[in-house]
């Protein structure tokens, strides 16, 4: 750490407590502490003091754990505990992780987990264009104007925004996989919603370079040295957003 120190809210990420942006919050709300005293943003950590979040001490910096985490429908991407099926507790691993990127409650698949609040941040930089991909059950038949619609930006009236444009390929009558480049608040059902479709089942299927494979729900397994070398790669190499790849005739 040096005599210099370390800012508190990457102390805290290299912890693996959270990502940068979240421990900004957590020490705006007064819930982090220094030596007893709640702490500021911008503090700088010294060797031997004593860091707690929510009162409980946070020790040094763990074993860096990668892992990849299909997380079911119902379960919530929260560490607090009032929520009973919060993903921390589900997937109950022993060393101090947490979630890259949410899924929402409804939503189920691929969740990448880790002590590594670097990698943390830099996966959840949007102008980097990081992909994630999905495989989309709607409520009745997907037409070709709605998939082409989906590929080509949508307007989300209640986050005033456009989404970028995307891949989108069809798997069946009523299914398909979407690529995308950015992560608004239930934006896949947003999107769909604004074409008069509702979402009935939503499963993440790949993040950048790491795929769901033969996981099944609630499982995990620790990523391979090639996948967290090729994750940290494609982290540091800001990606081109994608061209429209869907036609009017529903090809990708």
């Amino acid at each position: 750490m040096g005599d210099s120190g370390i800012r508190i809210n990457k102390y805290l990420a290299q912890c693996g407590v959270c990502s940068r942006r979240e421990a900004d919050e957590l020490i705006s709300k007064g819930l982090v502490t220094v030596d007893g005293v709640p702490a500021e943003n911008g503090l700088k950590i010294l060797p031997g003091m004593a860091v707690a979040v929510k009162g409980k001490v946070v020790s040094g910096v763990d074993k860096k754990v990668y892992l990849a985490y299909i997380k079911p429908r119902g379960v919530v991407c929260t560490a607090m505990k009032k929520d009973e099926r919060n993903v921390i507790d589900q997937i109950a691993y022993p060393i101090r992780i947490t979630y890259c990127g949410r899924l929402d409650k409804d939503s189920e698949g691929l969740l990448i987990m880790t002590n590594d609040g670097d990698l943390i941040d830099a996966m959840m930089r949007s102008r980097n264009n990081h992909e994630k991909e999905y495989t989309v059950t709607v409520n009745k038949a997907a037409t070709e104007a709605f998939l082409y619609g989906l590929s080509k930006g949508v307007f989300l009236e209640e986050l005033n925004v456009t989404t970028k444009k995307c891949k989108v390929t069809r798997i069946s009558d009523n299914s398909f996989s979407i690529v995308l480049t950015q992560g608004l608040n239930r934006q896949i059902r947003r999107m769909c919603e604004a074409f008069g479709y509702r979402v009935r089942k939503l499963v993440r299927v790949r993040v950048m370079n790491v795929e769901l494979g033969e996981l099944k729900t609630g499982e995990y397994r620790e990523l391979t040295a090639h996948e967290v070398e090729e994750l940290k790669k494609l982290c540091e190499t800001p990606h081109q957003s994608p061209a429209v790849t869907a036609s009017p005739q529903g090809e990708a």
